[in-house]
């Protein structure tokens, strides 16, 4: 018995599904209506976002921003380039005196560890003192960085807002098309009730 109504409700829905096909065309084809726009609102690889689809767009036929933004692509990998390359020197040193101090550590002679410890404690101080002027200068160009960054940041922002603002009205969110739909489903939900 159950079998035979389920069979009774599926041919019933799909009957009245082939029926409201076309209605339902009409519903997402209106929808789906003035969706085209002669702005170019794109991604332009799959890793890249919204925003930066629009600016790259944007600037496409600029040559001047496009310089622009080269420079300021270029000047952040140099910063970062630059960066690991005082890091990386750091580190080695202060694992390099890391190392020597345990191993002044497992000298036997008492005197003689006594003597390395002070050499090692004398020209890890005298490398300290260098090293804090390369650490503000490090600071200093993140600081730069991160300037740049941000203003750079809001001058993409002021090119793009207008651009989006152009797509939303050219893709106007009208409710129409989804409360039809919406009471096409329920159309539908009330029909499966009256088969229990």
């Amino acid at each position: 018995m159950k079998k035979i109504l389920f069979a009774s409700a599926l041919a019933l829905s799909t009957l009245s599904c082939r029926e409201n096909k076309s209605q339902n065309n009409n519903i997402v084809e209106k929808a789906a209506e003035n969706t085209e726009s002669g702005i170019p609102i794109k991604r332009l690889s799959k890793t890249q976002n919204i925003f930066d689809g629009i600016y790259y767009e944007k600037i496409k036929n600029d040559q001047a921003l496009r310089k622009i933004d080269e420079k300021i692509s270029l000047m952040q990998e140099d910063a970062h380039k630059m960066q690991s390359i005082y890091n990386s020197i750091i580190s080695n040193s202060e694992d390099y005196y890391l190392i020597a101090k345990n191993e002044a550590k497992a000298i036997n002679d008492s005197v003689l560890k006594k003597e390395m410890t002070e050499l090692i404690k004398e020209s890890s101080e005298n490398y300290d003192l260098k090293v804090q002027k390369i650490k503000e200068l490090k600071h200093q160009i993140n600081r730069n960085k991160q300037s740049i960054y941000s203003i750079y940041s809001a001058f993409k922002i002021r090119k793009t807002l207008p651009e989006i603002e152009k797509y939303q009205k050219a893709h106007p969110l009208k409710t129409d098309s989804l409360n039809q739909f919406i009471n096409k489903q329920n159309k539908l939900l009330e029909e499966l009730k009256k088969l229990k």
